[in-house]
Parts: structure tokens; C-alpha cells; sequence
């Protein structure tokens, strides 16, 4: 790894970069070397059959001050990012994946899931406070790791986009792929402030692209969208434990029409559903929080009819138990 933090003149944002390849391993360590190098924000299956024949992954990393660009080949390959796993660290950046060659599969969200499907070239947005299951193809693609506020000045609730895809079909994102390519070209011996600049330009056009997809920037209408959207978000967060929560009472509480009202909430699986998985999302944080809680308090402190309707809902959008929850978060 080459890090700089030069001590003569101006001074200089921190710069670093590492290159990791799986080709130096024998090949039945080859994905295991693999899941080590990434273990910190993901995790990643292993099947016997994988490791008996090999894998070809490498990473190419530059990080300048909080921005990071990396340029990614890997073979076929599962890697998710749990709920529980979540509740274990403080990874909380944004990540932008561009995919260049292949196919990946990603699915988000606690119940039904979103299912993203890139076929060719196009952008995906990944919240890493947020979970996510990604099967890939042998597949290149190069990703932008950004913190979370830089996005939050330019794009309104930016949890809103996980799993979300912008493809290079309007005149906006067809700017992109040019500067990513010009990123590619030139990390290794641009100078660091040059290069921030030119990631950061690049990243807020990637947030623009999605912005204007989800109509949340851009012009007074969007503005006003994305300012109802934050305040209805917020209501039903501070009401959570209210049990007459509803799509209804939130209809009464937003004086919008019905139509508008579910369009807001398209995105989100629907208003019902909407409600539903930021109440499992709290469970799952009153689990961790307060071990000695019992789980049928927490399930009907938070409008759940009965302690078998809590346990089926939190397995299918966790995949495991309330209790398997808890002892893995604790």
C-alpha cells in the first residue's frame, strides 16, 4: 500500500493506494483470501465445491481524504450484507457500483424484497446501513465509496435509492461514463486534490442522475415532493409505537389525496409495506438495545397483533428468529 502525507509545502489530502489480488493463493484459499480482504463490510458464503476450484478476484483501491474509487474483478461470487451483520459495526457510507462487464443480481430490502438486475452498463446505489444480498457473474465493475452527508446536501432521505439502478439512457447519466473513465485512466498518477476533485464532481453527477430518476431534486415541484416525502417519513418514525398507525391514519395526518399520498410511497414496496418494515427495523434495534426486553413486549409494543405474527414477519425480512437475532447482534 502507498500512502502520502507529505510534510513540505501546502498541505495535501491524504492519499492511498492498494492493489490485492487472489492470483498468489493456492486455489483452494483463493476465496477465502477473498472473503478476509472484504470481511470488514461484507460477508461472503463459502461452498466447498468454490473453493476446490478456485478464485480469480482483485481489487485496485485508491482513497483520498473521505472519498475512495475502486476498480473490482472477481469470478461468480455471493456476497450479502445482513441485518445482524449490521448491527455489528458503524459502516454507514454510501456506495455507488458501475458494472462494466457481466451480471449482477441484487436484492434489498426487508419484505417483499427489490430485486436490481444489471445487464449491461448501469449504476447501482448501495446504503451500507441498509441490507443487501448481491450475486454476481465474473464480472468488472468500479465503485464510489462516499459519506453519507455529502450525499444527504444533494439528494433529499438518500436511504431512499438503495437498490436502485440508473442506467445511461438520459442525457445526464451519459455524461458519466466518461468520467469514470477518466478516473480509471489516470488514479495512479493524478495528484490527490486533482483527483478528489474530479471523484467528487463525478459522484454528485451519479447522485444528480438519481435524484432526477426519483424526482427529488431539481426545480420547486421536486423540492416540494421531496419536503412532504421527509415530513411524512418523519411522522410515521415518531409514531411507530403508536398502535393505530395506519396507511389511513397517515392519509389524515398529510391531508394529501390518496393517489399522491401511495405515489410518494411507490418506491418502497407501498405505504402498508412501508410501515410495516420500519417497525421490524426498530424491533431489530429494541432487540439489540435492550437484551433483557422480552420479545412479545417489543412485538406488541410496536402494533404487532401477536408474538407468532412478529416471529414470521421478522423471519422473512432477517432470515433468522427475533431471539437467533439477538444473540448474533449481542
Amino acid at each position: 500500500m502507498k500512502i502520502e502525507h507529505p510534510t513540505d509545502g501546502p498541505p495535501r489530502l491524504p492519499w492511498a493506494h492498494d492493489y490485492f489480488s487472489t492470483a498468489s493463493e493456492s486455489p483452494q484459499q483463493q476465496l477465502l483470501a477473498w472473503r478476509h480482504r472484504i470481511g470488514h463490510i461484507l460477508d461472503v458464503p463459502v461452498a466447498r465445491s468454490q473453493r476446490e476450484s478456485g478464485f480469480q478476484g482483485s481489487i485496485d483501491s485508491y482513497r483520498v481524504a473521505d472519498l475512495a474509487f475502486m476498480d473490482c474483478r472477481t469470478d461468480a461470487v455471493l456476497q450479502t450484507r445482513t441485518a445482524a451483520r449490521i448491527s455489528t459495526d458503524n459502516v454507514r457510507q454510501f456506495v455507488f457500483h458501475v458494472l462494466v462487464d457481466g451480471q449482477i443480481e441484487t436484492k434489498t430490502g426487508l419484505y417483499p424484497k427489490h430485486v436490481a438486475t444489471q445487464l449491461r452498463p448501469g449504476i447501482l446505489a448501495l446504503d451500507m446501513g441498509q441490507p443487501m444480498r448481491m450475486e454476481r457473474t465474473d464480472c468488472r465493475l468500479l465503485a464510489i465509496f462516499l459519506p453519507r452527508d455529502m450525499l444527504e446536501s444533494v439528494l433529499p432521505e438518500p436511504e431512499s435509492i438503495h437498490g436502485n439502478v440508473v442506467e445511461y439512457d438520459s442525457p445526464l447519466a451519459r455524461l458519466i461514463p466518461g468520467y469514470l473513465a477518466a478516473l480509471s485512466q489516470t488514479a495512479q498518477s493524478a495528484d490527490p486534490a486533482g483527483f478528489h476533485d474530479a471523484l467528487k464532481t463525478c459522484t454528485m453527477l451519479i447522485a444528480a442522475a438519481f435524484g432526477k430518476r426519483s424526482g427529488r431534486t431539481g426545480g420547486a415541484r421536486a423540492a416540494a415532493r421531496a419536503a412532504v416525502f421527509g415530513t411524512l417519513r418523519r411522522y410515521i418514525e415518531a409514531n411507530l409505537h403508536e398502535p393505530d398507525l395506519s396507511p389511513e391514519s397517515v392519509l389524515l395526518a398529510s391531508q394529501l389525496s390518496r393517489p399522491t399520498l401511495y405515489r410518494l410511497f411507490e418506491s418502497e414496496g407501498g405505504l402498508a409495506t412501508y410501515i410495516r418494515n420500519r417497525r421490524l427495523s426498530q424491533a431489530a434495534h429494541e432487540l439489540r438495545r435492550y437484551p433483557n426486553k422480552a420479545v412479545v413486549e417489543i412485538a406488541y409494543g410496536l402494533g404487532f397483533n401477536s408474538a407468532s405474527d412478529f416471529n414470521r414477519a421478522f423471519r422473512r425480512a432477517f432470515d433468522m428468529s427475533p431471539l437467533d437475532y439477538r444473540m448474533f447482534a449481542l
